[in-house]
């Protein structure tokens, strides 16, 4: 019998693998690591959203199963939020599903619309599920750059002149994990337009919509004339209110597309436990002024880890937008590559980050740098780096 099953042997090692281990080694000795990591919110959940979420539950007949597509209430949320922000309507009944997680979304949508040998465009680098959900569904990746400019727009028509078969989708994600970088009205309308032209499915990973700062907010690609026709676009709690354990995410758009991720959905879940629905929707429909405080901290955070940074001898460009940094490596650690480099600052600084080649070839060279810690751990993080990375400079 073989050793190997056929999927997994589609899955490259996971490249955050020895990065972890070294990191729990020096935690169970006791080590303080600064963990900078992991994507993982680190803030309250706003006490309005616990407090719905505390009162649903005691309410017996919440523990029963949910609904997999999610409850109306919640899809009429989501609806009024599509509505509010970006002057989208969305009809809940068949243009919105919730999903476990933008994550789960993603990966379940690449089950339901991909078949095997599908050419998938999808960025490089990228959040790894915009890719390797298509590849666990038998899909083809071919790298499109990250930047949404000219020649994002070039490279997507050679590929679809060029490729043979045609691609069926295209990925985007701005604001973008892990480079922070942001996309205009004016780009997806350039995409939009040759996409339907050459009948692409589009899908947008919009995950990241509310954490922005020296930038206007970001807008939604359904924003579009005419997007809904070929686009889905999903967006994420986790961090616009400080969600990240409870798994509430959307996938908003295209009725066709949205009816066959709820069809897939339907075999694999009962969606989330109904009192985190109805606290999400809870979030959706009450003050916005948590998320206004959620984005705040974050900036302050963006703004004393660039300056602490810098001050140790580390220049690291200022993120527009996300809770990421995409840091270069320092030029006298450039020729160890980002994991091990990520293993030499554990090891030296005790601070943990994620190598850049975790998020594709193209990432290589940088480091992911997660805000997920506050204003005094960060200058902690900097003071560690100038002491034992830079302290000859």
């Amino acid at each position: 019998m073989s050793t190997e099953f056929h999927r997994i042997k589609q899955l490259p090692p996971y490249v955050f693998e020895s990065v972890n281990k070294l990191k729990a080694n020096y935690r169970a000795r006791g080590d303080d690591i600064i963990d900078l990591g992991m994507g993982n919110p680190d803030m309250a959940t706003p006490s309005h959203i616990r407090d719905k979420l505390i009162e649903t539950v005691n309410k017996p007949k919440t523990n029963r199963y949910s609904a997999s597509k999610g409850i109306s209430g919640l899809l009429r949320a989501q609806a009024k939020y599509y509505a509010r922000r970006f002057g989208v309507k969305l009809k809940p009944e068949t243009e919105i599903v919730a999903t476990l997680g933008s994550k789960e979304g993603f990966a379940n949508i690449a089950q339901a619309i991909t078949a095997p040998g599908d050419i998938i465009l999808a960025p490089n680098p990228t959040y790894p599920i915009h890719q390797f959900g298509f590849i666990i569904s038998g899909g083809v990746i071919r790298n499109m750059p990250a930047a949404p400019d000219e020649n994002f727009l070039r490279f997507l028509e050679k590929e679809v002149v060029n490729s043979n078969p045609k691609p069926k989708v295209l990925v985007v994600n701005y604001p973008s994990n892990p480079t922070a970088l942001h996309a205009s009205l004016d780009f997806y309308r350039d995409i939009v337009s040759f996409c339907k032209k050459h009948d692409l499915i589009i899908l947008s990973d919009l995950a990241y919509s509310e954490i922005y700062f020296d930038t206007d907010p970001p807008p939604s690609i359904l924003q579009v004339n005419g997007a809904k026709s070929i686009s889905v676009e999903f967006t994420s709690m986790s961090k616009t209110y400080a969600m990240p354990g409870w798994r509430i995410g959307f996938a908003v758009g295209n009725e066709r597309i949205i009816s066959a991720l709820i069809r897939v959905k339907s075999y694999l879940d009962y969606g989330a436990f109904t009192p985190i629905q109805v606290a999400a929707a809870a979030a959706l429909n009450g003050n916005q002024d948590c998320v206004n405080e959620i984005r705040q901290c974050y900036k302050s955070r963006r703004d004393t880890l660039i300056k602490s940074f810098s001050n140790a001898g580390w220049e690291i460009p200022s993120p527009p937008s996300s809770m990421f940094a995409w840091a270069p490596i320092p030029e006298k650690y450039k020729k160890y590559g980002s994991v091990e480099f990520s293993k030499i600052l554990l090891k030296k600084t005790k601070v943990a980050v994620s190598p850049g080649i975790g998020f594709g070839s193209e990432g290589e060279g940088f480091l992911r740098i997660a805000l997920v810690e506050n204003e005094h751990r960060i200058r902690q993080a900097a003071r560690n780096i100038k002491k034992n990375l830079f302290s000859d400079i």
